[in-house]
Protein backbone atom coordinates (compact mmCIF):
# COMPACT_ATOMS: atom_id res chain seq x y z
CA UNK A 1 0.00 0.00 0.00
CA UNK A 2 1.32 3.45 -0.92
CA UNK A 3 -1.02 5.34 1.39
CA UNK A 4 -2.28 4.80 4.92
CA UNK A 5 -6.05 4.84 5.34
CA UNK A 6 -7.08 8.20 6.78
CA UNK A 7 -10.36 8.69 8.62
CA UNK A 8 -11.81 12.22 8.76
CA UNK A 9 -14.19 13.52 11.41
CA UNK A 10 -17.84 12.97 10.44
CA UNK A 11 -18.86 16.58 11.03
CA UNK A 12 -22.42 16.28 9.75
CA UNK A 13 -23.33 13.13 11.71
CA UNK A 14 -25.78 15.07 13.89
CA UNK A 15 -26.93 17.47 11.21
CA UNK A 16 -24.42 20.22 12.03
CA UNK A 17 -20.70 20.72 12.56
CA UNK A 18 -20.40 19.08 15.98
CA UNK A 19 -16.71 18.34 16.55
CA UNK A 20 -17.04 15.88 19.43
CA UNK A 21 -18.48 12.38 19.65
CA UNK A 22 -18.37 9.14 21.64
CA UNK A 23 -18.29 5.95 19.55
CA UNK A 24 -18.61 2.35 20.76
CA UNK A 25 -15.76 0.18 19.48
CA UNK A 26 -18.09 -2.69 18.61
CA UNK A 27 -19.60 -0.43 15.94
CA UNK A 28 -16.29 1.08 14.83
CA UNK A 29 -14.73 -2.36 14.28
CA UNK A 30 -16.69 -2.94 11.09
CA UNK A 31 -14.93 -0.02 9.40
CA UNK A 32 -11.52 -1.48 10.28
CA UNK A 33 -11.89 -4.98 8.89
CA UNK A 34 -10.01 -3.99 5.73
CA UNK A 35 -8.36 -0.84 7.12
CA UNK A 36 -6.60 -2.22 10.21
CA UNK A 37 -3.67 0.19 9.84
CA UNK A 38 -5.05 3.72 9.75
CA UNK A 39 -4.62 7.30 10.90
CA UNK A 40 -7.10 9.86 12.21
CA UNK A 41 -7.37 13.59 11.58
CA UNK A 42 -8.68 14.20 15.11
CA UNK A 43 -7.81 13.42 18.74
CA UNK A 44 -8.94 10.04 20.08
CA UNK A 45 -9.20 8.67 23.63
CA UNK A 46 -10.07 4.96 23.56
CA UNK A 47 -11.24 3.29 26.78
CA UNK A 48 -11.20 -0.52 26.70
CA UNK A 49 -14.16 -2.19 28.45
CA UNK A 50 -14.24 -5.74 27.03
CA UNK A 51 -11.56 -8.08 25.71
CA UNK A 52 -7.78 -7.95 25.45
CA UNK A 53 -5.41 -7.54 22.55
CA UNK A 54 -2.61 -5.67 20.86
CA UNK A 55 -2.92 -1.93 20.26
CA UNK A 56 -0.25 0.13 18.45
CA UNK A 57 0.28 3.87 18.19
CA UNK A 58 3.26 4.43 15.89
CA UNK A 59 6.09 2.38 17.45
CA UNK A 60 4.45 2.02 20.87
CA UNK A 61 2.92 -1.47 20.77
CA UNK A 62 1.51 -3.35 23.73
CA UNK A 63 -1.30 -5.46 25.10
CA UNK A 64 -4.37 -3.66 26.44
CA UNK A 65 -7.19 -4.86 28.68
CA UNK A 66 -10.34 -3.46 30.32
CA UNK A 67 -9.47 -0.32 32.26
CA UNK A 68 -6.72 0.72 29.85
CA UNK A 69 -6.99 3.97 27.94
CA UNK A 70 -5.12 4.81 24.71
CA UNK A 71 -4.39 8.35 23.50
CA UNK A 72 -3.75 9.26 19.86
CA UNK A 73 -3.03 12.58 18.20
CA UNK A 74 -4.00 13.52 14.63
CA UNK A 75 -1.68 11.84 12.13
CA UNK A 76 -0.38 9.05 14.36
CA UNK A 77 -0.53 5.54 12.92
CA UNK A 78 -2.92 3.22 14.72
CA UNK A 79 -3.46 -0.53 14.54
CA UNK A 80 -5.46 -2.73 16.92
CA UNK A 81 -6.66 -6.29 17.13
CA UNK A 82 -10.36 -6.07 16.31
CA UNK A 83 -10.77 -9.83 16.84
CA UNK A 84 -10.00 -9.87 20.56
CA UNK A 85 -10.65 -6.27 21.71
CA UNK A 86 -14.41 -6.64 21.79
CA UNK A 87 -15.67 -3.31 23.04
CA UNK A 88 -14.94 0.04 24.56
CA UNK A 89 -15.61 3.71 23.94
CA UNK A 90 -13.73 6.22 21.83
CA UNK A 91 -14.05 9.86 22.86
CA UNK A 92 -13.11 11.79 19.73
CA UNK A 93 -12.84 15.52 19.11
CA UNK A 94 -11.13 18.12 16.98
CA UNK A 95 -8.91 20.76 18.53
CA UNK A 96 -11.16 23.43 17.07
CA UNK A 97 -13.94 22.31 19.42
CA UNK A 98 -11.91 23.47 22.42
CA UNK A 99 -10.22 26.47 20.82
CA UNK A 100 -13.54 27.98 19.77
CA UNK A 101 -14.22 28.67 23.45
CA UNK A 102 -11.04 28.35 25.54
CA UNK A 103 -8.58 31.13 24.82
CA UNK A 104 -5.61 28.81 25.34
CA UNK A 105 -4.12 27.48 22.08
CA UNK A 106 -1.39 25.63 24.02
CA UNK A 107 -3.78 23.63 26.24
CA UNK A 108 -3.61 20.30 24.40
CA UNK A 109 0.14 20.67 23.88
CA UNK A 110 0.64 20.83 27.65
CA UNK A 111 -1.20 17.57 28.31
CA UNK A 112 1.44 14.87 28.76
CA UNK A 113 -0.87 12.20 27.34
CA UNK A 114 -1.00 14.06 24.02
CA UNK A 115 2.48 15.59 23.95
CA UNK A 116 4.35 15.16 20.64
CA UNK A 117 7.16 12.65 20.98
CA UNK A 118 5.78 10.95 24.10
CA UNK A 119 7.12 7.42 24.58
CA UNK A 120 3.94 5.84 25.94
CA UNK A 121 0.49 6.33 24.43
CA UNK A 122 -1.55 4.45 27.03
CA UNK A 123 -2.07 3.99 30.76
CA UNK A 124 -4.18 1.91 33.15
CA UNK A 125 -6.85 3.73 35.14
CA UNK A 126 -7.54 3.14 38.81
CA UNK A 127 -11.02 1.74 39.42
CA UNK A 128 -12.42 5.02 40.75
CA UNK A 129 -11.07 7.03 37.79
CA UNK A 130 -12.21 4.36 35.32
CA UNK A 131 -15.76 4.71 36.63
CA UNK A 132 -15.64 8.50 36.44
CA UNK A 133 -14.25 8.56 32.87
CA UNK A 134 -16.84 6.02 31.72
CA UNK A 135 -19.56 8.14 33.34
CA UNK A 136 -18.27 11.29 31.60
CA UNK A 137 -18.34 9.50 28.24
CA UNK A 138 -21.92 8.40 28.87
CA UNK A 139 -22.84 11.97 29.85
CA UNK A 140 -21.33 13.27 26.62
CA UNK A 141 -23.31 10.69 24.64
CA UNK A 142 -26.55 11.72 26.37
CA UNK A 143 -25.88 15.42 25.89
CA UNK A 144 -25.19 14.93 22.17
CA UNK A 145 -28.44 12.98 21.82
CA UNK A 146 -30.45 15.91 23.19
CA UNK A 147 -28.20 18.72 21.96
CA UNK A 148 -29.37 22.15 20.96
CA UNK A 149 -26.78 24.61 19.66
CA UNK A 150 -26.81 26.68 22.84
CA UNK A 151 -25.62 23.68 24.89
CA UNK A 152 -22.15 23.27 23.32
CA UNK A 153 -20.55 24.72 26.45
CA UNK A 154 -21.64 21.78 28.59
CA UNK A 155 -19.99 19.37 26.17
CA UNK A 156 -16.78 21.38 26.36
CA UNK A 157 -16.93 21.33 30.16
CA UNK A 158 -17.38 17.54 30.20
CA UNK A 159 -14.50 17.08 27.74
CA UNK A 160 -12.29 19.45 29.73
CA UNK A 161 -12.92 17.48 32.95
CA UNK A 162 -12.17 14.19 31.20
CA UNK A 163 -8.90 15.54 29.75
CA UNK A 164 -7.67 16.86 33.10
CA UNK A 165 -8.51 13.64 34.98
CA UNK A 166 -6.94 11.47 32.29
CA UNK A 167 -3.76 13.53 32.14
CA UNK A 168 -3.39 13.31 35.92
CA UNK A 169 -3.75 9.53 35.73
CA UNK A 170 -1.22 9.39 32.90
CA UNK A 171 1.33 11.41 34.87
CA UNK A 172 0.83 9.29 38.00
CA UNK A 173 1.59 6.10 36.07
CA UNK A 174 4.25 7.47 33.72
CA UNK A 175 6.71 9.89 35.40
CA UNK A 176 7.80 12.82 33.25
CA UNK A 177 11.12 12.60 31.48
CA UNK A 178 13.27 15.75 31.38
CA UNK A 179 12.31 16.42 27.76
CA UNK A 180 8.61 16.31 28.63
CA UNK A 181 8.66 19.07 31.25
CA UNK A 182 7.76 21.89 28.85
CA UNK A 183 4.62 23.15 30.54
CA UNK A 184 6.30 26.20 32.10
CA UNK A 185 7.84 27.44 28.85
CA UNK A 186 5.37 28.73 26.24
CA UNK A 187 8.13 29.24 23.65
CA UNK A 188 9.04 25.56 23.81
CA UNK A 189 5.42 24.45 23.59
CA UNK A 190 4.87 26.65 20.55
CA UNK A 191 8.12 25.42 19.01
CA UNK A 192 7.01 21.78 19.40
CA UNK A 193 3.66 22.55 17.80
CA UNK A 194 5.32 24.38 14.91
CA UNK A 195 7.72 21.49 14.33
CA UNK A 196 4.76 19.11 14.20
CA UNK A 197 3.15 21.37 11.61
CA UNK A 198 6.09 22.19 9.32
CA UNK A 199 8.72 19.44 9.78
CA UNK A 200 8.22 18.01 6.28
CA UNK A 201 9.20 21.26 4.60
CA UNK A 202 11.31 23.11 7.18
CA UNK A 203 14.36 21.40 8.67
CA UNK A 204 16.27 24.43 9.99
CA UNK A 205 16.03 26.01 13.45
CA UNK A 206 16.12 29.48 11.86
CA UNK A 207 12.67 29.03 10.36
CA UNK A 208 11.06 28.20 13.72
CA UNK A 209 12.84 31.06 15.48
CA UNK A 210 11.49 33.49 12.88
CA UNK A 211 7.96 32.14 13.39
CA UNK A 212 8.32 32.81 17.12
CA UNK A 213 9.88 36.25 16.54
CA UNK A 214 12.99 35.42 18.58
CA UNK A 215 16.60 34.78 17.63
CA UNK A 216 17.88 31.32 16.78
CA UNK A 217 20.28 31.50 19.72
CA UNK A 218 17.47 32.41 22.12
CA UNK A 219 15.24 29.58 20.89
CA UNK A 220 18.07 27.06 21.06
CA UNK A 221 18.90 28.05 24.61
CA UNK A 222 15.26 27.85 25.76
CA UNK A 223 14.75 24.44 24.17
CA UNK A 224 17.99 23.05 25.58
CA UNK A 225 17.25 24.32 29.10
CA UNK A 226 13.72 22.89 29.07
CA UNK A 227 14.11 19.57 27.25
CA UNK A 228 17.79 18.73 27.52
CA UNK A 229 17.88 18.41 23.73
CA UNK A 230 18.91 20.84 21.03
CA UNK A 231 16.24 22.39 18.83
CA UNK A 232 17.90 20.75 15.85
CA UNK A 233 17.67 17.34 17.51
CA UNK A 234 13.93 17.74 18.14
CA UNK A 235 13.35 18.62 14.47
CA UNK A 236 15.39 15.59 13.41
CA UNK A 237 13.46 13.29 15.75
CA UNK A 238 10.16 14.43 14.26
CA UNK A 239 11.42 13.82 10.72
CA UNK A 240 12.73 10.41 11.77
CA UNK A 241 9.36 9.44 13.29
CA UNK A 242 7.56 10.21 10.04
CA UNK A 243 10.21 8.40 7.99
CA UNK A 244 9.73 5.29 10.14
CA UNK A 245 5.95 5.49 9.72
CA UNK A 246 6.26 5.60 5.95
CA UNK A 247 8.82 2.80 5.83
CA UNK A 248 6.80 0.58 8.12
CA UNK A 249 3.27 1.13 6.86
CA UNK A 250 3.57 2.02 3.17
CA UNK A 251 5.31 0.68 0.08
CA UNK A 252 6.68 4.07 -0.94
CA UNK A 253 10.23 3.82 -2.22
CA UNK A 254 13.08 5.37 -0.25
CA UNK A 255 13.39 8.01 -2.97
CA UNK A 256 9.67 8.84 -2.68
CA UNK A 257 9.94 9.12 1.10
CA UNK A 258 12.97 11.39 0.72
CA UNK A 259 10.96 13.63 -1.61
CA UNK A 260 7.98 13.65 0.79
CA UNK A 261 10.31 14.87 3.55
CA UNK A 262 11.89 17.55 1.30
CA UNK A 263 15.34 16.01 0.89
CA UNK A 264 17.16 16.97 -2.30
CA UNK A 265 17.91 13.33 -3.08
CA UNK A 266 17.68 9.95 -1.44
CA UNK A 267 21.41 9.87 -0.62
CA UNK A 268 21.01 12.76 1.85
CA UNK A 269 17.97 11.09 3.35
CA UNK A 270 19.68 7.70 3.70
CA UNK A 271 22.64 9.36 5.43
CA UNK A 272 20.32 11.23 7.80
CA UNK A 273 18.33 8.08 8.63
CA UNK A 274 21.42 5.97 9.30
CA UNK A 275 23.04 8.62 11.53
CA UNK A 276 19.88 8.99 13.63
CA UNK A 277 18.67 5.39 13.81
CA UNK A 278 21.78 3.27 13.40
CA UNK A 279 20.40 1.40 10.38
CA UNK A 280 19.60 2.24 6.77
CA UNK A 281 16.01 2.79 5.62
CA UNK A 282 16.11 -0.54 3.76
CA UNK A 283 17.32 -2.38 6.88
CA UNK A 284 14.59 -0.77 9.02
CA UNK A 285 11.86 -1.67 6.51
CA UNK A 286 13.12 -5.23 6.14
CA UNK A 287 13.06 -5.72 9.93
CA UNK A 288 9.43 -4.63 10.30
CA UNK A 289 8.14 -6.26 7.14
CA UNK A 290 9.70 -9.51 8.31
Amino acid sequence: MNTISRFPFFRAKYGSDLLIDVVELKYARRFLRTETVHTLVYYDITLITEGEGCFSIDEDTGMVKPGDVIFSRPGEIRCWDIRTIRNGYALIFEEEFLLSFFNDPEFLGRLCCFRPGRIFSRCTLRESIYGRILSLMMDIQKEIATLSRKDDHLLRALLYEALILLDRSYQQEIPLLPDQATGSNPYVNRFLNLVNQYYKQEHQVEFYASQLCITTKHLSRRVKETTGKSAKKIIQERILTEAKRLLRYTDLSVAEIAETLSYENDSYFIRFFRLNSGVTPHQYRHHYKA
